[in-house]
């Protein structure tokens, strides 16, 4: 199915139409067909000092958009998505993002790795392992919009060096601007 070019109101007009899980193949057809600029999303924009940060921009009946704010050298935990769709486009610099498995020990390792640039889109779900990362040079910032489908409230988290899998409830920032779109 051909998607029209959709501006950021009518792509959340969609999504707000499912009341449960959208399939990934169709949040990754609509994200790339989203005609999305910075300053559509620049009232989210947060960053944290530590650590990059999540900020809610919309929450629908079954999905959470939201606003995610890398400084350089920031990276994700790797991680899963515990039975979400997950649907991530590059708004702003050049994302890193590395594929991992698992061997039969329950070790990770990294499969794949490649890089997005501005309005470069990218999916996973389920039990997929990635770790998302800003690789670019000190001062240049990474600005991306995820849509998770059911709304990711835990991940499941791994290490190069354990077999243990972690749980990571990752801080949600409210509606920085008020209501959200």
């Amino acid at each position: 199915m051909a998607v029209k070019t959709l501006s950021l109101a009518e792509f959340l007009a969609e999504l707000d139409e499912y009341d449960c899980r959208v399939p990934l193949d169709e949040l990754r057809e609509r994200m790339e067909a989203l005609d999305l600029s910075y300053d559509d999303i620049k009232s989210f924009a947060r960053f944290g000092r530590e650590t990059y940060q999540r900020n809610l921009m919309h929450a629908g009946p079954g999905y959470q958009a939201l606003i995610l704010c890398w400084r350089a050298g920031q990276r994700s935990p790797i991680h899963d998505h515990s039975g979400s769709s997950c649907g991530v486009r590059v708004v702003k610099g050049t994302l890193t993002e590395t594929i991992f498995d698992r061997t039969p020990e329950g070790l990770v390792f990294p499969t794949h790795t490649h890089r997005l640039h501005e309005g470069g889109v990218c999916g996973s779900q389920d039990s997929d392992m990635h770790q998302v990362s800003n690789l670019q040079p000190p001062g240049c910032d990474l600005i991306t919009l995820h849509v998770y489908s059911p709304p990711l409230l835990k991940m499941g988290t791994y290490s190069l060096t354990d077999t243990r899998i972690g749980e990571f409830v990752d801080p949600v920032v409210g509606f920085v601007a008020g209501d959200g779109i």
